[in-house]
C-alpha cells in the first residue's frame, strides 16, 4: 500500500473516532446543556521509564501552552503518558471531569498507526470497548477511564510533512558529502502495522535522499518487532557501508531513551566493527519547532470546530 493511498483510509478511521458522538459522553453530560463550555488539550505520548524521555515530551507542553491558552476556545493544556508512568491518560481525564471540562482534545504524539493509536488509546479514554484490549491493559496495569467530557482524537504525526522536514534537517546537519554517504533510519516499528510503518520510513528515506543528494537509504526497527535487539540496526548500517564510504544513522524516535539511542542503536553501531565510518548524534525527533507548531495548529483547529454551534 502506498502512503498517499493509505492516508485517506487512516484519516477516515480517525474521523470515525473523533467526529461521531463519543461513547464516553455520559447521559448527564448530554442533558446538561446549561453547563459552561470548557475545553482542554491533552498531549498524549507513549511513556517511558527514562526521565529524560519524559522531560522532552513535557517540554512540548511548556512550549505550546501560552499560545494555546491565549485562544478563548482553550482553557487548559496538559500532558499524559499512555503507560509506565504518571500522569496517565486516565488520571488526566479524571482531573478534567472533576474540574468541569466539557471537551478534551487528545493529541497523540505517535509517529504513525499502531495498536496504541487504533486500540489502546481509544479504549483507555473510553472511546470504544474491546474485550481483548481491555484484558491486556488490565494485565499491564493500565487504567481505563470513561470520562464525562467529550473526547476528540486528532490525527497522528505522519499526516503533515513534519517527519520528512525533521529527518532532512538532521541529516543535513550531519552530512559532509552526500554523494559519499547513505542514510540509515532507525524506528520503533509495529508488527501488526508493519506495512504502514515500512511505507512511511521508506518514503521519508527517499524524500531525504532526493532533497539532499544521498544515493540511497536503509532502515531498521529497534522496538518490539525487533525484540529490542541490536542486530537489525547493525545489518542496516552494514548494508549502507557496503555501498558507500560513510553511513548517517538517524533515530526516527520521538525522544531520547537510554535504552534505544544508547544500548540498541549505539550497540548496533559498535557491532559493525566500523564505527569510524558511522555518523551518529544520539538524538531524536524532538525538540522540533515544527512539531510544536503542529500541536498548536491541530489543537486550535479542533477547538474551533468544537466551539462552533
Amino acid at each position: 500500500m502506498k502512503l498517499m493511498r493509505a492516508l485517506p483510509l487512516l484519516a477516515a478511521s480517525f474521523c470515525l473516532i473523533s467526529c461521531d458522538p463519543p461513547a464516553s459522553e455520559s447521559a448527564a453530560a448530554r442533558e446538561n446543556t446549561s453547563a459552561p463550555h470548557r475545553s482542554a488539550v491533552l498531549i498524549v505520548s507513549h511513556g517511558s521509564h527514562s526521565a529524560s524521555w519524559r522531560e522532552m515530551l513535557l517540554d512540548v507542553e511548556n512550549s505550546v501552552r501560552d499560545e494555546l491558552l491565549a485562544d478563548p476556545a482553550i482553557d487548559e493544556v496538559r500532558s499524559a503518558f499512555m503507560e509506565y508512568t504518571e500522569p496517565s491518560i486516565a488520571t488526566r481525564l479524571r482531573e478534567f471531569d472533576e474540574e468541569g471540562f466539557t471537551d478534551v482534545i487528545l493529541i497523540p504524539m505517535l509517529l504513525t498507526v499502531s495498536g496504541h493509536s487504533f486500540d489502546d488509546i481509544p479504549v483507555i479514554a473510553g472511546q470504544r470497548e474491546d474485550a481483548a484490549t481491555l484484558a491486556r491493559l488490565k494485565l499491564e496495569g493500565t487504567e481505563v477511564y470513561r470520562p464525562h467530557a467529550r473526547v476528540t482524537l486528532t490525527p497522528l504525526l505522519d499526516f503533515p510533512d513534519v517527519l520528512r522536514k525533521n529527518v532532512a534537517r538532521r541529516a543535513a546537519a550531519m552530512s559532509k558529502d552526500p554523494s559519499q554517504e547513505g542514510l540509515v533510519l532507525v524506528a520503533y516499528g509495529s508488527e501488526p502495522y508493519n506495512e504502514e510503518w515500512t511505507t512511511l520510513i521508506e518514503e521519508i528515506g527517499r524524500s531525504t535522499c532526493d532533497e539532499l543528494g544521498f544515493p540511497d537509504s536503509s532502515h531498521a526497527w529497534c522496538g518490539h518487532i525487533a525484540r529490542y535487539r541490536t542486530e537489525p540496526t547493525t545489518e542496516a548500517i552494514l548494508t549502507i557501508l557496503a555501498r558507500h564510504p560513510r553511513a548517517l544513522v538517524i533515530p526516527v524516535l520521538v525522544a531520547v531513551d537510554e535504552n534505544f539511542q544508547g544500548r540498541i542503536i549505539g550497540g548496533g553501531i559498535k557491532e559493525t566493527g566500523q564505527a569510524e565510518r558511522v555518523a551518529y548524534l544520539h538524538d531524536a525527533i524532538l525538540p522540533d519547532e515544527n512539531i510544536n507548531r503542529w500541536v498548536i495548529e491541530s489543537s486550535l483547529d479542533h477547538a474551533a470546530r468544537i466551539a462552533t454551534p
